[in-house]
């Protein structure tokens, strides 16, 4: 799997994270079953030991290797204008339009 970040979306990373490990999930809580989720960046504190690092153009990002099966093996993670949130897309479809931020 390989994440690329846009210009923007490394600037934006970086001016929040401070010390903190960024961490690409797929959240399946309040979405009815685990094969209906949505993906979430974390700013997390510690990883977990089943988490792997996906190596990116910037900086590292973990995921939970039993939830690399949702995700595609080319990914971009860029800024949404005026929204304040992140858009998680491949080259054959947008994962998440509006992916939050949050911070753990």
């Amino acid at each position: 799997m390989n994440i690329t970040l846009t210009k923007r979306a490394i600037e934006q990373l970086h001016r929040v994270r401070g010390n903190k490990h960024v961490k690409l999930i797929y959240d399946i809580d309040d979405c009815g079953c685990a094969v209906n989720g949505v993906p979430v960046l974390l700013l997390v504190d510690e990883l977990d030991e089943h988490d792997v690092v996906i190596e990116t153009n910037d900086l590292p990002i973990w995921v939970e290797k039993h939830r690399l099966i949702f995700f595609d093996e080319q990914m971009t993670i860029d800024v949404v204008d005026g929204a304040g949130c992140f858009q998680l897309k491949s080259p054959n479809q947008i994962l998440n339009p509006r992916m939050s931020l949050v911070e753990r």
